[in-house]
């Protein structure tokens, strides 16, 4: 039993960690990752790649390397890995005969579904749908649940009975009216996706959408914050409304209709940049009395990491939002819905073969058992709050380094002098056996898992407190 603040938990981790990273030898020199690297090089490009990875000796919150080095993972495959390495009910529920069976016999599933596959997202995806959707759309990654919910959102919005001839001919010829031109409106430094349609509200790196054509959308400021956020209210207060008079002047004034907004409840690639419940309440107000979709893109908040399974859930919305997109660290993509007039009315006006994966569904199902067996919702929230706590302490001590430390959850986040020292600190970390994450001009972002516990901020503390010595 672990004891974290007034409750006490059960918490038995399903495989045995080590107590500590180990670094045994540097990667970036040994033989044996050079030669798996140029090989697998051959077949796929994995210029950006800096460790080849032992998983079946990956346990819990440590990934092995195949130089032996373990490593303590606060990044979890870029925020994807929920429950830990080798989790036991994850192995046991993809050793399952009903996982097998759909592994195998892989559906067409708007033509041919499981049988079972209404149980098997009631059980999993749809036990934790955000209050007020219970409708689902489930698609095969975070771009593509973003790309469909676009889609889903355009034809919402010119949602008619009957199409005329000239809609009809024009459309095949990419002109109007039958292709409208019509906007979804996103935020500087969001990130939504590499595709099409969610490349062009993607507006972080250069390298991204250089030499891609893209949609002539608009973009608003996100706020610019300054931290810690108690102690700047009334400037942030004036940043934020600033920001919502601007999104309301560029959906008035747009040279074509805004059928949608997207946002990050923290815009996560972009720098780790926070807004107030009071901004997002906003915008919804701004989309509402314009017709338009409020989307939420929680692919990298939800599943527990703010410390609420959804993030938006720390909005109190007066009603939920029209769409809320997932993936990553559910193991599944999709969207759900709060309105049925969100799902088209004629069939495969949102289709591929697939549409999504039973596999994944399974596996969201046992995620969420094992968020709910494991009570991680509440070890996130009391080791989120502990790690801020004595990372601020650190930075007071600590004046060149570990500025505006933020987060909801263990998702944390802390700003380096310069994008160089940003860049060192985390090497120093992973020559030290720890795995971090970076973001914007300077930020370094913590992304652990969510059996991320005290015992493991300790030791990571450990070691930051030494390099920034």
């Amino acid at each position: 039993v672990t004891a974290m603040g007034d409750n006490a938990r059960k918490v038995t981790l399903s495989v045995t960690e080590p107590p500590n990273p180990s670094i045994r030898v540097n990667p970036s020199g040994a033989a044996r990752t050079q030669e798996l690297k140029a090989s697998l090089h051959k077949i796929v490009d994995i210029t950006g790649a800096s460790l080849v990875c032992d998983y079946e000796n990956s346990t819990g919150n440590y990934l092995a390397d195949v130089e032996g080095n373990v490593y303590m993972d606060l990044y979890s495959q870029i925020a994807s890995i929920p429950v830990g390495y080798n989790n036991q009910r994850l192995r046991d529920s993809a050793q399952s005969p009903q996982m097998i069976s759909a592994m195998i016999n892989r559906p067409a599933t708007g033509f041919f579904p499981r049988h079972d596959y209404a149980e098997i997202l009631k059980e999993g995806v749809l036990k934790v749908a955000p209050q007020g959707m219970p409708h689902v759309w489930m698609a095969l990654s975070g771009s593509d649940a973003i790309e469909s919910a676009y889609k889903a959102a355009f034809i919402w919005y010119r949602r008619r009975e009957a199409w005329t001839p000239k809609e009809c001919t024009s459309c095949m010829e990419n002109q109007s009216p039958g292709s409208p031109d019509l906007a979804v409106l996103s935020f500087t430094n969001g990130f939504h996706g590499r595709m099409f349609a969610s490349l062009s509200t993607t507006r972080t790196k250069i390298l991204h959408k250089m030499d891609i054509p893209s949609f002539n959308w608009p973009q608003a400021q996100f706020p610019r914050l300054k931290y810690p956020l108690n102690e700047h209210q009334a400037e942030n207060q004036a940043e934020e409304n600033f920001c919502l008079q601007e999104a309301a002047r560029i959906m008035d004034n747009w040279h074509c209709p805004v059928a949608a907004i997207v946002v990050e409840p923290i815009q996560s690639e972009g720098g780790d940049n926070h807004a107030s419940s009071e901004f997002f309440r906003g915008l919804q107000a701004i989309a509402s009395t314009r017709g338009a979709a409020f989307i939420v893109d929680e692919v990298q908040t939800g599943v527990g990491s703010t410390g609420a399974f959804w993030a938006h859930e720390h909005w109190k919305l007066p009603s939920p939002p029209d769409i809320v997109t997932f993936s990553k660290k559910f193991q599944a993509a999709g969207y759900y819905f709060s309105n049925p007039e969100f799902r088209p009315q004629l069939a495969f006006r949102l289709f591929n073969t697939w549409l999504g994966d039973p596999c994944r569904a399974i596996l969201a199902k046992a995620i969420v058992e094992e968020i709910e067996s494991r009570n991680l919702i509440q070890l996130v929230q009391e080791v989120g709050t502990y790690l801020q706590e004595k990372l601020t302490e650190l930075s007071n001590s600590r004046p060149g380094h570990l500025a505006n430390i933020r987060g909801q959850g263990t998702m944390i986040a802390w700003d380096e002098p310069s994008t160089e020292q940003r860049n060192d600190l985390v090497a120093s970390l992973r020559r030290s056996g720890f795995i971090v994450g970076t973001s914007g001009e300077a930020t370094v972002r913590l992304r652990p898992m969510l059996i991320f516990e005290k015992k493991h901020a300790d030791v990571f503390l450990s070691a930051l407190s030494a390099i920034t010595e």
